[in-house]
């Protein structure tokens, strides 16, 4: 068995995440990373994946974090790698991540935790914006999956 992978900063990799696609009508909720190497980039919400907590749980509590938003998590849609390496090719972050679907039952979005915005998107205008890698296919699934139950 191989060793932990730790960067410059101490942490270990991989880390477990969970993030949700949240549908509301037509439109789906993206948050625009505050914080970090992805700073600038529109996502799904989501995070960390606290010790003893379910991975749905972990995105439902994100989501609200994040957005202020209550959300329904209706199941998991897929689990997405982010591998993330410094210029000299370091390992700067590797996370997986619980990507899960759901709809919105009550709340406007409004930015918290590590988001420096957060709002509702019409799905046809999602490449309108700067996405984390693999967001919009993501998205369009989820969106597909929802409409298809």
């Amino acid at each position: 068995m191989s060793e932990t992978k730790t960067t410059a900063e101490g942490h270990a990799w991989p880390r477990c995440a969970a993030s949700a696609a949240i549908f509301r009508d037509g439109e789906v909720l993206l948050i625009e990373r505050g914080k970090g190497a992805l700073k600038g980039l529109w996502s799904l919400p989501g995070g960390h994946i606290e010790p003893g907590e379910a991975a749905s749980a972990a995105a439902r509590r994100e989501v609200h974090e994040e957005t202020g938003v209550e959300v329904e998590i209706s199941g998991l849609l897929d689990v997405h790698e982010v591998i993330l390496r410094r210029p000299d090719g370091g390992l700067l972050a590797h996370y997986l991540i619980a990507v899960h679907l759901g709809r919105w039952c009550a709340g406007e979005p409004a930015p918290g935790g590590d988001a420096a915005d957060a709002r509702f998107v019409p799905v046809g205008d999602i490449d309108r914006y700067p996405l984390t890698d693999g967001a919009a296919a993501l998205i369009r699934r989820a969106r597909e999956r929802l409409q298809g139950a």
